[in-house]
């Protein structure tokens, strides 16, 4: 897969210390983005599921697995390879995604590897970020269009669950 780099002990990126995966490649260019040099698809590195599998299993101290971006969701098979192994080690999956619940959830009847990656994810931060909302008062997002949701009861109840 393409990443534009992996981090180690996030405390931003999640609760607790996170495993990050930046994902290579995003269409959005949002205004004020974050990580503009994720945009390119082609740029970042290729780097195998299996060697970023084995740099986040081998850190004891990780607590869960963030997957940002870029958009993870352009990478989904290999995201959801990635977030399988974070959860067979009891690790919790939060996945960034410029898109709403709603937007993936469309997407996913097309694109199965959509769905698993949300079936594999525990909180999703949706929603492109928004420069004339931005804000550094709200947890885990940029902007306040931006919302935090709960996905295994947003799948349940076929509609986006807040974080309690």
């Amino acid at each position: 897969m393409r990443v534009a780099g992996l981090v180690q002990d996030s405390i931003v990126d999640g609760p607790g210390f996170r495993f990050v995966v930046f994902t290579q490649g995003c269409a959005l260019r949002c205004e004020g983005c974050h990580n503009p040099e994720t945009w390119d698809p082609r740029g970042g590195t290729e780097i195998s599921t299996g060697d970023i599998i084995s740099e986040m299993l081998g850190n004891p101290l990780t607590d869960g697995l963030t997957l940002s971006g870029g958009e993870p969701f352009l990478q989904a098979a290999a995201c959801a390879e990635i977030a399988s192994a974070a959860r067979r080690r009891g690790l919790n999956v939060w996945t960034y995604s410029g898109s709403t619940f709603g937007e993936l959830m469309s997407a996913s009847e097309t694109d199965h590897s959509i769905q698993d990656l949300l079936n594999l994810t525990d909180v999703l931060v949706e929603g492109p970020f928004k420069l004339s909302e931005r804000t550094l008062s709200l947890k885990w997002r940029g902007s306040r269009n931006q919302r935090v949701l709960d996905v295994p009861k947003s799948l349940a109840a076929g509609e986006a669950v807040l974080l309690e």
